[in-house]
């Protein structure tokens, strides 16, 4: 099976597709990787976490990534929900294993042929 990422100018890989997104994402958190974690983001990228709250911005989003690596010991891959794709915008999503609910992203593929996290609600209750 062929290796569905590309290597960038900082050694990180980036999402070949939107679904690719979710496992870099666990890659980086389960290597302690903030910057990393923030590069999966567009520059000025909405994050909706802390729960309640809204950070904007790749710096403030790595902000927000080394508190919650500091407490969160492990992530693992959750199962994808099917993909929404139209055009260069794309929904993705993942069952949580810890049943928040839901883990919903908006994402954008970058004119190098990546995807970047362009909005991102890591929890939704039920």
């Amino acid at each position: 099976m062929a290796d569905r990422t590309t290597t960038t100018a900082t050694t990180r890989r980036g999402a070949i597709e939107p679904e690719d997104l979710a496992r870099l994402f666990v890659e980086r958190a389960n290597a302690g990787d903030a910057e990393g974690l923030a590069e999966l983001y567009e520059p000025d990228a909405v994050l909706a976490y802390p729960p309640g709250s809204r950070t904007v911005g790749r710096e403030a989003i790595r902000a927000v990534f080394e508190r919650m690596l500091a407490q969160v010991p492990r992530f693992e891959v959750e199962p994808a929900l099917p993909t929404v794709r139209n055009g260069d915008l794309a929904v993705t999503s993942t069952r949580p294993a810890d049943n928040t609910g839901g883990r919903v992203q908006v994402v954008r593929r970058q004119p190098d042929g990546t995807w970047l996290r362009v909005i991102d609600r890591p929890e939704i209750r039920d």
